[in-house]
């Protein structure tokens, strides 16, 4: 698809390529102008028939109320508009816009744009999903983990410019951490807690070029995991056992909502956001949102000092064994259970974290575990897995982040038995900058859990897909220089997943 489109990916490349300077605001505007884009535009949730288009409007001494007018076109040059409306940005929304074009053609790429107050924003590229009944092929990515601090975002730079019908993106967009000394580049402001606070650091982030880029691109589904609100955080408790989580939990999730390209219905109230979801992309997958956070059980057995995770030895914490605790909660259980598709060949399972079982230690004679992902939920993924099983779900792929490691991996029912049959494949993507552990704790490691096929946690990167009815095709790009905006990315390794056969093999 890039070949059809050299004017996008030449300004495209040319935007992110400057990293190091301030991102090209709004050629439209005059010298003394003070930017009203200057934090991008973006879209997301695609349909058949529409999507959401995002911007918010910056710059001191915005009105409370701002009429901010979008255009689609089915060209670059904007020379045949197909849909314009005006959306009112308000002081209580952060002034974001969510514009929610309906009735445009399916399976078709447009390019939108937004004015308001004598200003233009560049123009970005969206496309709408395919028709149900359609025939279609997916190029897709998973990313999570941009910790501003840790690194630059080559890895947006490249992945701006590979002609993605969709991004993935599975957790951990803002990093809610003080500023720390000695950095690439430092987080402003402290310890993230309050409305204004989450606004200023999603601003911060939202300022990369590089990110703006691969917003600009293609269009996003996003689900969130813990650094968006308090690290570690489970349902309404917090990881210092704040006593006002839950008015903390609120003002992360509102600002969440006002910086991403999510609909207007999914605006919050109070401490709850719904981000469980569906998209049906033609007849060739089924894509599953989940959510690991909000509806989750405490973790078990954790530190004295703290609430969240830790790892520990089973002997030592019976709890990992109570089939009453959830990692996703009972009723979204019961709604994935009762939504996976049987007709198409694909079913892809967009969450946050490793799902394969990890055991740090040889779990015939010591099986250890970390408390925050699935291992410490283990009776909640059996279920999962035995119904994929069960139900013959084809197709079932897991896809995750949040371990800043790229691994890849059989899921089974039973890993304690080498025979047991693989049900589905999971691909956990590593993080685009945050670091990760140290390569020769995850080697150490690696002999007891022979079903993950590839763990590598020393590079920085995405997982770029392609998908159609017979296969699914895996390169796991990495940054060669994580702290160089300008780095090159290669890929480190391909995998494949032919349809009717779980279970990734190297390509």
């Amino acid at each position: 698809m890039t070949t059809n489109l050299p004017g996008f990916n030449r300004r495209a490349l040319l935007l992110a390529a400057g990293a190091a300077c301030a991102p090209a605001f709004v050629r439209h505007a005059r010298a003394a102008d003070v930017p009203r884009f200057a934090l991008g535009i973006a879209s997301g949730q695609p349909r058949a028939d529409g999507m959401v288009l995002w911007t918010r409007l910056t710059g001191a001494a915005l009105p409370e109320r701002v009429a901010v007018r979008w255009e689609v076109a089915d060209d670059e040059r904007f020379t045949r508009v197909v849909a314009r409306g005006e959306e009112i940005a308000e002081s209580d929304g952060a002034h974001s816009v969510h514009a929610e074009p309906r009735g445009l053609k399916p399976d078709r790429w447009y390019w939108y744009r937004f004015s308001a107050l004598g200003q233009r924003s560049d123009a970005g590229r969206t496309r709408t999903a395919p028709a149900a009944d359609a025939d279609a092929s997916l190029d897709f990515a998973i990313a999570s983990c941009q910790r501003w601090d840790d690194g630059h975002y080559a890895a947006w730079r490249d992945a701006a410019a590979s002609g993605l019908d969709l991004v993935m993106f599975l957790g951990d967009y803002i990093y809610e951490s003080a500023a720390r000394p000695n950095r690439i580049r430092s987080h402003e402001g402290p310890l993230v807690r309050t409305l204004e606070q989450y606004r200023a650091r999603y601003a911060q982030y939202k300022s990369d070029p590089a990110l703006q880029t691969a917003h600009a691109a293609c269009p996003w589904l996003l689900v969130w995991d813990d650094h968006e609100v308090d690290n570690d955080y489970a349902g309404l408790v917090g990881q210092s056992l704040q006593a006002d989580f839950a008015a903390q939990r609120a003002a992360a999730y509102q600002a969440w909502w006002e910086h991403q390209p999510v609909a207007k219905a999914m605006r919050p109230v109070g401490p709850d956001l719904r981000v469980v979801g569906r998209l049906d992309w033609g007849r060739l997958a089924r894509i599953h949102l989940l959510d690991d956070r909000q509806y989750r059980d405490p973790q078990a057995c954790p530190r004295p000092d703290r609430a969240g995770s830790n790892t520990v030895r089973t002997a030592d914490c019976a709890a990992l064994a109570d089939p009453k605790r959830s990692l996703l909660g009972p009723t979204q259980e019961r709604w994935l259970a009762e939504g996976w598709d049987l007709e198409r060949p694909w079913n892809l399972v967009a969450q946050q974290t490793l799902m394969a079982r990890f055991s740090w230690r040889d779990p015939a004679v010591d099986p250890t575990y970390w408390t925050d992902g699935w291992d410490g939920y283990a009776p909640s993924r059996e279920r999962l897995l035995r119904d994929v099983a069960a139900r013959q779900v084809p197709g079932v792929v897991v896809l995750g982040g949040d371990v800043h490691t790229n691994y890849v991996a059989d899921l089974k029912p039973d890993f304690d038995d080498e025979k047991a049959p693989v049900v589905a494949s999971e691909f956990c993507g590593t993080s685009i900058a945050s670091h990760g552990l140290a390569q020769e704790r995850i080697d150490a490691a690696l002999p007891f859990n022979p079903h993950i096929k590839y763990g590598r946690g020393d590079r920085r990167g995405y997982v770029r897909f392609r998908l159609d009815a017979k296969r699914l095709d895996a390169q796991l790009r990495v940054v060669e220089q994580p702290l160089d905006a300008g780095s090159a990315v290669e890929t480190a390794a391909r995998f494949v997943v032919e349809a009717g056969r779980p279970g990734p093999q190297p390509a």
